[in-house]
């Protein structure tokens, strides 16, 4: 596992060779490097868990997220933004580290930093996402693990929204673009397959959303 460095980037997390997570993300490797679809890379394995694919998937596009962030990191425009600006308009951005303390607002860039420090401390909790593969099983079989990934992939849509909204003409000029239209079509191709994002989540992005969707679908079918 990885953690976020002083400097505030983020570091990706590596899957521990020979456990159940590292099996599945070499699958969806071998997928997509022998020119599978995005939606053959999408769809569950057979006779594995699905618990458990969701689990690696939430890593991997963790860490698709963390490459992109550490381009505009040091970009002296992330200081423009006021604290409680949001996504779409009208929305304010606020955050707490804990139930017990009370929310504040933060400025969009602050917020993803937040929100991938705190995948990351999830994530490296062996309590919630454990590397032995028995303790795997007994982990993701559960309504509380189910519940932390559904909160994993919403947070990681309000930061797909900030970058698209904030930061797409940066990655444009950068050549980047590619690169996160990409990223952001296999996690929409995964959320949609495994029904992971709520649709009021969705609406804010939904000009994005609607065509990725379009052709998940079509492909699902066949054409």
């Amino acid at each position: 596992m990885s953690r976020p460095s002083s400097g505030g980037t983020f570091q990706p997390m590596r899957h521990r060779s020979g456990t159940m997570r590292d099996r599945l993300h070499a699958y969806t490797k071998r997928t997509l490097g022998a020119g599978g679809s995005i939606h053959q890379a999408v769809a569950l394995p057979p006779n594995e868990s699905c618990a458990g694919w969701v689990a690696v998937h939430a890593i991997d596009f963790y860490n698709d997220i963390c490459l992109i962030w550490q381009v505009m990191a040091s970009d002296p425009y992330l200081t423009s933004f006021r604290a409680g600006e949001g996504f779409p308009s009208g929305v304010e951005y606020r955050w707490s580290s804990s139930p017990e303390e009370q929310a504040v607002s933060v400025s969009a860039p602050q917020y993803i930093e937040m929100v991938l420090q705190w995948i990351a401390e999830q994530i490296n909790d062996q309590q919630k996402f454990p590397e032995d593969e028995e303790d795997e099983k007994r982990v993701y079989s559960t309504p509380q693990f189910a519940a932390l990934c559904g909160q994993i992939f919403r947070r990681l849509f309000r930061v797909y929204g900030i970058i698209y909204s904030s930061f797409f003409g940066t990655l444009e000029a950068l050549d980047m673009a590619p690169h996160l239209n990409t990223c952001f079509k296999h996690f929409l191709f995964f959320c949609t397959e495994f029904a992971l994002l709520p649709e009021r989540e969705v609406e804010p992005l939904e000009v994005l959303v609607k065509p990725i969707r379009k052709q998940y679908f079509a492909a699902r079918q066949g054409k």
